[in-house]
């Protein structure tokens, strides 16, 4: 037993010996930490200011959007290197919400100009866990790859467990004004931090300068000729477009429709998710994979689909967050060992721009919500949950059967621990 502890602490610490990791892990706990709290926070208001569950699908939809420019980020990291967009992108957050501070406190702040807010933010947010994942890549050796990712990820869960439960606590305690001191406060904390991490790497000879259409062109090429790269960016679109929808957006609407609670309530179901997330990422932190990463991805993605089913037909609170726990574990399970297979699979002169075009499946998670606002005006949030889940699981098992030699045969590299 004290071996296997070793073993762990070991695991957890190794990233660690990597300057570039020790200011970007602070850096990346701050962002996440603002994330959660605003779009939280800026969700309920929408909701309850506007009464329209089309108005909250457009607010969660527009925080995504942006993910159509993720390849130029990702071109731009391979040629500027990520301490410049990472400095660039927080500082934008950063204003941004400080302008919102300052509309709340002046009590001019509506749910159109959050909606244009959360229009500006999109654009560049979802390139954000692009330009971790492809940072965590570039700095760390091949052996250490999946503990570092687990890492990130469990900087993300543990702050989207702190960041539900204190965005809901701070504007009910002390007003959405006060929440966002709080908000930009960290934003700037992690414009400091970003300024510490790897910058863009010495070549020894240059390379002939290309348009940005023609790397971005070379990108698609490269992944469409590789089957592993291929299968795991149709596994994200799919789990975007027909799962992430009801834990991250459709949640208010869940909470006040369905569980009949408050905005503490939304934060209990919020931080359960998350919380079953960061069980799952320490998990991955041992750095153990007997399944096969690829497999393990498949595997969880299909029991991702299947708890949300499950919680489709809950009432009860109390339920509800324990199932949430469960959906955030699988979930966590699925998508570190999804980017995992990505960088294994990606030469380092494409790795950014390969990340880029797989944040361009978060495309799915707009589209799905959109649809999911009519469609559960239409025919009830029930009835919409088993269709989108029902159809994930079928496409999760054609996925695994379309591309089985590449993800779910033993021998394949994408399965292999190295």
């Amino acid at each position: 037993m004290a071996t296997s502890l070793t073993d762990v602490q070991d695991s957890l610490r190794a990233p660690f010996k990597v300057r570039s990791f020790c200011f970007q892990w602070p850096a990346d706990l701050a962002a996440s930490l603002a994330f959660e709290m605003e779009i939280l926070v800026l969700g309920w208001y929408v909701l309850v200011e506007s009464g329209s569950v089309m108005m909250l699908v457009l607010y969660g939809a527009l925080q995504y959007f942006g993910s159509v420019l993720s390849p130029m980020f990702g071109v731009a990291g391979d040629r500027l290197g990520y301490r410049r967009l990472f400095m660039v992108t927080r500082g934008v957050y950063a204003a941004l919400a400080t302008l919102v501070m300052v509309l709340a406190f002046l009590s001019l702040l509506t749910p159109y100009l959050v909606i244009a807010v959360a229009a500006i933010v999109g654009m560049i947010r979802p390139s954000d866990n692009m330009m971790r994942y492809a940072l965590v890549g570039q700095t760390m050796p091949p052996e250490q790859l999946t503990a570092a990712l687990g890492i990130s990820r469990m900087t993300a869960d543990s702050a989207r467990i702190a960041g539900a439960l204190a965005g809901v606590g701070t504007v009910a305690q002390f007003g959405m004004a006060a929440a966002y001191v709080v908000i930009a406060l960290l934003y700037l904390s992690s414009f400091l931090f970003s300024s510490g991490v790897a910058g863009k790497e010495s070549n020894a000879a240059p390379k002939p300068v290309r348009s940005a259409f023609s790397e971005l062109l070379a990108a698609f090429e490269y992944v469409w000729v590789r089957p592993e790269l291929l299968g795991a960016m149709s596994l994200a679109f799919l789990v975007n477009f027909l799962a992430f929808p009801f834990t991250l957006g459709l949640l208010p609407y869940i909470a006040k429709n369905v569980f009949l609670v408050g905005q503490a309530g939304l934060g209990a179901l919020s931080a359960s998710f998350a919380f079953g997330a960061l069980l799952g990422s320490l998990m991955l932190g041992l750095n153990r994979f007997a399944l096969g990463t690829a497999r393990a991805m498949l595997v969880t993605a299909g029991l991702w689909f299947s708890c949300l089913m499950v919680f489709s037909f809950l009432t009860g609170l109390t339920a509800g967050m324990l199932m949430l726990v469960c959906t955030g574990f699988v979930q966590s399970l699925s998508m570190t060992p999804l980017a995992a297979v990505m960088l294994r699979g990606t030469e380092p002169a494409f790795r950014g721009r390969v990340m880029g075009m797989r944040m361009l499946a978060i495309w799915g998670l707009p589209v799905g919500l959109l649809a999911a606002g009519p469609l559960i005006d239409w025919l009830g949030y029930r009835a919409v949950a088993l269709l989108y889940t029902g159809s994930g699981l079928l496409l999760t098992l054609g996925i695994a059967r379309r591309w089985h030699r590449a993800l779910w045969s033993k021998s394949a590299p994408s399965n292999q621990h190295s």
